[in-house]
């Protein structure tokens, strides 16, 4: 495995709660390890206005083989008509945490 094998997942929602539902939900089927829910504010186009709107950051923490799954597991559970959905690579990073990520994940 190597580092490129792992990346961080984020979405976005409106709602605390739902934000911590979805968290709870991705890393209770294994399809990510981790997931850290915080605070940010958003600026966007949506509908052909610009919005500026107070949201909750997930980011999850995957194997890289599992983002199909785990994006149409975000668009399934998920509030928003088209929530984000962006993978990124882990280019660097402990790689006794990179383990537990891969241990804690499954491609069952």
């Amino acid at each position: 495995m190597t580092h490129r094998d792992i990346l961080v997942v984020t979405t976005t929602h409106d709602d605390e709660t739902r934000a911590r539902d979805l968290a709870t939900a991705v890393v209770r089927e294994r399809l990510a390890a981790c997931a850290q829910v915080y605070p940010i504010s958003s600026v966007y186009r949506w509908e052909g206005e610009v919005r500026s709107e107070p949201e909750w950051r997930i980011d999850f923490k995957t194997r890289a083989e599992l983002s199909d799954r785990l994006a149409a597991f975000i668009g399934e559970h998920h509030s928003y008509d088209t929530p984000e959905i962006i993978g990124v690579p882990v280019v660097t990073g402990s790689t006794a945490y990179l383990d537990w990520v891969n241990a804690e994940t499954t491609t069952d």
